[in-house]
């Protein structure tokens, strides 16, 4: 394999192509009632989801833009066009069906090898539709549903999506949520049966190719009874000298004694706004296990949160971070303990290098319903550089007695010392550094399916690289 090489920052090669989008349906810019009302016919969808836009277009424009984190002036909503269409007549189930220049990009992504090697089911989004899905037959005939969001609403599943949709994330919850109710489109649909276990993952590819505009999947997956499922979703872009935006919704519902694992590597480019938003319900001793790498973007407000509803559910939580020049990254994870001898269990790292801003928040908040309940938090910050920042901001809100909470978090820099010694032996002083963090990382990438976990050595190799001095 050739050896990947530093170009200015990073050399996002395997990322950083795009094709022309000319011929690509698309709004124009801004927001308005005619806007939602236009991607709703172009939806074809049911009044109540035409209704339900155009709600959430009211509740978008109520509130106000989320104070908490770094400052998203940058993005005028009035210049981001919110829907655009790849030139495709309907979405394919046969790879050779897709248009040759979409397919050249997942190819070149490495989606349909990894399809063919290791995944039981596939989703490919381009821009602001799914262009090509595609479920094994063994994973169907246990009763498996794994579809794009949009054939799911028109399809059989059209109750399901109904009884489900943006319940576990109301429109009220902020204005980026709101946001997404109005202009959602693509995404995936999993449904799982009572006892069905998977054991091979499904996978979603976001690839954002457009300039100047948004991203708005939405993920369903429910998980019934002694189910058990690993989804795999990863997001990439190439870099624009305007403003993009991510504003995709995750709702998560894992039943009574079910598994859920949630892999993401989030690699978008340095243009883009990431406010993603993702939610969790775990019944009686269900269990949700996120994993979260994110590479990308320039701003990012991302917290995956877990709603522990049922006694003994569970939640584990393991990310890591990766802030470099002109990213500011405000991330962490939400568990609300809702219910009898729930457990929670939150594993970070934070990396900042070049001036790169890492900011963790999290919130752990026991019910006075969470008798017998623990949660520990243990977040680590990895800084560079004397010119970058890491800051940890954790929320612990205990109402109830006998529940066992508690919190750990460690910041520092890389000792030259290490750096000397590994130089001593041999390596030079980025491959060093390189190491160091790799290995600091090393407690998420041993979590992910093997080609991710190789990607993100590959990401923060690439990271490293240039950032002496």
């Amino acid at each position: 394999m050739k050896e990947k090489t530093q170009v200015e920052d990073i050399d996002r090669s395997l990322y950083d192509f795009r094709y022309s989008d000319d011929d690509f349906y698309k709004v124009r810019g801004g927001l308005t009632a005619e806007i939602v009302e236009e991607i709703s016919r172009e939806k074809n969808d049911p009044a109540w989801m035409r209704d339900f836009r155009l709600k959430s277009l009211e509740v978008y424009n109520s509130l106000d833009v989320p104070d908490w984190g770094p400052s998203i002036e940058g993005l005028d909503m009035d210049n981001i066009v919110t829907y655009v269409r790849p030139n495709m007549k309907k979405m394919a189930t046969s790879w050779d069906d897709v248009p040759e220049d979409i397919k050249n990009t997942f190819e070149r992504l490495g989606i349909p090898e990894a399809e063919r090697k290791s995944l039981a089911g596939v989703g490919a989004q381009y821009d602001s539709e799914v262009v090509y899905h595609s479920i094994k037959e063994e994973m169907a005939r246990q009763g498996v549903i794994y579809t794009d969001m949009e054939s799911a609403l028109h399809g059989e599943y059209a109750d399901m999506i109904k009884e489900h949709f943006m319940k576990a994330l109301p429109i009220t919850e902020h204005k980026f949520v709101a946001l997404h109710g109005a202009v959602w489109s693509g995404g995936s649909f999993v449904y799982v049966p009572k006892g069905v276990k998977l054991d091979i993952p499904l996978q979603s590819y976001f690839r954002f190719n457009a300039k100047g505009a948004g991203q708005f999947e939405h993920t369903l997956i429910i998980v019934e009874e002694g189910g058990y499922c690993h989804f795999i979703e990863g997001c990439s872009a190439p870099k624009y000298n305007v403003a993009n935006i991510h504003a995709g919704c995750v709702e998560l519902y894992v039943r009574k004694n079910a598994t859920l694992r949630y892999s993401t590597i989030e690699n978008w480019s340095k243009n883009m706004y990431n406010l993603n938003s993702k939610r969790a319900i775990v019944e009686e001793g269900g269990k949700i296990e996120w994993v979260s790498g994110s590479f990308g973007s320039h701003i990012s407000y991302l917290y995956p949160m877990s709603v522990l509803n049922g006694e003994g559910a569970r939640a584990e939580f393991t990310g890591v971070t990766f802030a470099g020049n002109g990213q500011n990254l405000d991330t962490g994870t939400k568990v609300l303990h809702n219910a009898k001898n729930t457990y929670s269990y939150i594993n970070t790292r934070s990396i900042s290098k070049d001036g790169g801003i890492n900011t963790f928040r999290s919130s752990v908040h026991m019910t006075p319903n969470a008798s017998g309940s623990k949660s520990a938090v243990s977040c680590e910050s990895l800084m560079v550089d004397s010119i970058s920042r890491s800051d940890t901001i954790p929320a612990m809100d205990v109402r109830v007695s006998d529940a066992d909470v508690g919190h750990e978090a460690r910041i520092g820099r890389i000792s030259d010392d290490t750096v000397f010694y590994l130089m001593s032996r041999g390596l030079s002083e980025e491959d060093a550094k390189a190491l160091i963090v790799r290995g600091f990382a090393d407690n998420v990438s041993k979590e992910l399916p093997l080609e991710y976990a190789v990607e993100m050595n590959n990401l923060i190799t690439l990271e490293m690289k240039g950032s002496i001095g």
